[in-house]
């Protein structure tokens, strides 16, 4: 087996395995996903992969929050430079939620690797009301709602926005239908007593 020759810090090794680990997921699937596969795709020993990941689900789960950063990231950033009105940000957000459905597809071919495993279940719920706290964040602005009903309505509209991507990925819906559908459903659950 060939190994790379050149040393990295481990911050710096960690992303090139997690680089790798994307690329191979994105060709092979997450099963073609094992601790032996990385490193020999990465040019690294076995030991140098145990030794970031130590199991495969730990290696599905550092992969999958990495992701989800990733999108996170950029839905913030979206969120920051749109107009501040309630349709401009619900259309940010039901944009980028679709966009990591078909630009991510490995987001979710982890995700699916790992159910079942309890660790991964609380990474998930973890992630999630993550996501939802910042959308709520993001809508409290444009709503008549509390805090805590608002964020309840979140919860909703990403259940909702699961299976609208379930249906964008077995082709059912376009993503602009996606988006509209979603933005709409967005929209419609502000109390907009307050105004826009």
């Amino acid at each position: 087996m060939a190994t790379t020759t050149t040393r990295l810090s481990r911050q710096a090794r960690r992303e090139q395995l997690l680089d790798t680990a994307v690329a191979i997921v994105r060709t092979q699937g997450a099963d073609g996903l094992t601790l032996v596969t990385l490193a020999e795709a990465a040019g690294v020993s076995r030991p140098i992969v145990y030794d970031h990941f130590g199991t495969r689900p730990g290696l599905l789960l550092a992969l999958y929050r990495r992701l989800d950063e990733r999108h996170r990231d950029a839905i913030a950033q979206a969120l920051r430079d749109a107009a501040p009105t309630a349709d401009v940000v619900a259309r940010v957000i039901s944009t980028a939620y679709f966009a990591c459905a078909t630009d991510m597809p490995e987001l979710s071919a982890v995700s699916a690797a790992l159910k079942g495993d309890p660790e991964m279940e609380a990474a998930q719920r973890e992630l999630i009301d993550s996501y939802t706290d910042l959308m709520a964040a993001a809508l409290l602005p444009h709503s008549g709602l509390t805090p805590e009903a608002l964020r309840l309505r979140c919860v909703g509209v990403l259940g909702a926005a699961e299976t609208i991507a379930a249906e964008l990925n077995r082709e059912r819906a376009t993503t602009d239908d996606a988006v509209t559908a979603l933005t709409e459903l967005i929209v419609g659950g502000l109390d907009t007593r307050t105004g826009r």
